[in-house]
């Protein structure tokens, strides 16, 4: 980095054009996210401040931030945190980084669960919960009711914690260290709706992941097994068994699995029905399905509760 004295505008059309020489995604926003990290300030604040001088010691400090985007290490974990939905969460390279499109997911289970605990809370399971993104905004959202996450990881499972706390919802969420099931032990027929972000990246689609995740994120959120979907055929097996009748099972599945994921809820004999949402790029990304049985919800009004939000009618099986 040249040794000129530098203001932030100045250092932020430098660090753009040098993270974009080098190919790195998002160009600008990575300058913008690492130098306000840098400065303790926000992003609004490098325009408002834009003749800021930086100090030498706030240069190096920098300098040393760019070379770890240079080696494809993602923003948020060399910042130490992400944002997803209405929060910002903790992340550590122990837990996979949030998404936009899993607030697909949340945005589903909201439009499922009753915004008030009358006539009884929800019992929500959250399956491999990292950061605990998803459980944390629904627990935001929805508060009263009864939350419970599950990794198997103790490191995530601490991340989650910590970001629970940071919300004040660490006594609103059961934290279980285990794999999968395993974790609730003989809790069944209980769960009013299971959600899950589980792997589902096929093991030889591994390597040719970008180098910020293949080379940073935790294998184990992504490896799938050799077709991807490991971990979602232990889940559309296992969940309905600690559903409570005609509860529901939210998961996300990559953007080319849902012809093999539909054949596996066909073959189940657990569910009722099932529909494919679509991300906001249009693309297959949440399966939904109910368990057998009566609940509070006919399928009528299930069908319509689809039907409203994501443009699809539920298909019983």
């Amino acid at each position: 980095m040249p040794p000129e004295a530098w203001n932030i505008l100045r250092l932020l059309k430098w660090t753009t054009a040098y993270f974009a020489s080098h190919h790195v995604e998002q160009p600008r926003a990575a300058a913008e996210i690492l130098l306000a990290h840098t400065l303790g300030v926000g992003r609004v604040d490098l325009y408002i401040q834009y003749d800021r001088p930086v100090e030498p010691r706030e240069l190096a400090v920098f300098k040393e931030l760019i070379q770890r985007r240079l080696q494809r290490e993602p923003v948020a974990y060399i910042v130490g945190e992400k944002g997803f939905w209405s929060l910002d969460l903790k992340v550590t390279p122990d837990v996979l980084i949030p998404r936009p499109e899993t607030e697909v997911l949340v945005e589903a289970a909201l439009s499922i669960m009753p915004p008030t605990t009358t006539p009884k809370p929800f019992e929500v399971l959250d399956l491999g919960t990292g950061s605990g993104a998803i459980v944390v905004a629904l627990a935001k959202e929805r508060p009263g009711h009864r939350f419970y996450a599950v990794d198997n990881s103790p490191k995530a499972l601490a991340v989650a914690q910590n970001n629970a706390r940071r919300y004040g919802l660490d006594t609103a969420i059961g934290f279980l260290l285990g794999s999968w099931f395993d974790a609730v032990g003989d809790r069944r027929r209980c769960f009013d709706l299971i959600v899950s972000n589980p792997p589902y990246i096929s093991s030889p689609d591994l390597e040719k992941l970008p180098l910020e995740i293949s080379r940073y994120e935790p294998r184990g959120a992504l490896d799938g097994g050799p077709d991807g979907l490991d971990a979602i055929r232990l889940i559309i097996e296992k969940a309905a068994a600690h559903m409570s009748p005609g509860g529901w099972l939210l998961f996300e599945i990559g953007c080319d699995q849902r012809a093999s994921v539909e054949t596996l809820m066909a073959a189940s004999t657990s569910y009722a029905g099932v529909a494919v949402i679509k991300d906001h790029s249009g693309l297959d990304r949440v399966v939904l399905a109910r368990s057998k049985g009566e609940s509070t919800f006919d399928r009528a009004q299930s069908s319509m509760l689809l039907k409203s939000w994501c443009k699809e009618e539920m298909r019983w099986l």
